[in-house]
């Protein structure tokens, strides 16, 4: 994996942890972007070093999260089975496809990649569940919707 893809991948992790941590604190957008990007990218804890992440694609990921959630949550109701509202699924997950729902309606980046690279990191937090698949199956479905273009 390139440098850059590497920088990209983690940005996107970062993003998914920011978007959570928001929703469990009262910290604003900003805080919590400059605590990411002076104390995570990069920072050693206990001689492991974290990665170093693409820091423009983690504002724009963050920052498209916050001033799109409405369009982003309603895009990922649709996609998730009726009787499963976004507020009803793990936290995790619902940071997962915010910062998702961003990448796939702000960026030119391709749906596949998204999907790809979100799965990956669904599959980190949950290693031993469904929950892969389910994300799998939801950004399959968001993607259609929002780039269906590229399918």
């Amino acid at each position: 994996m390139t440098k850059k893809r590497q920088m990209k991948s983690a940005a996107r992790l970062y993003a998914v942890q920011a978007l959570f941590q928001m929703e469990h604190s009262s910290q604003t957008v900003e805080a919590v972007v400059t605590e990411f990007l002076d104390h995570r990218f990069g920072a050693v804890y206990d001689g492991d070093e974290m990665a170093e992440g693409d820091a423009a694609l983690f504002r724009t990921l963050v920052d498209g999260a916050v001033n799109n959630q409405a369009l982003v949550d309603q895009m990922t109701d649709r996609a998730l089975v009726a009787k499963w509202p976004i507020s009803r699924i793990d936290p995790t997950l619902r940071a997962l496809f915010r910062a998702a729902g961003t990448e796939l309606t702000q960026s030119d980046t391709p749906p596949k990649v998204v999907i790809t690279e979100f799965v990956d990191i669904a599959r980190a937090f949950f290693p031993e569940g469904r929950e892969t698949s389910f994300v799998n199956a939801v950004l399959d479905h968001m993607a259609r919707e929002a780039r269906p273009e590229a399918f």
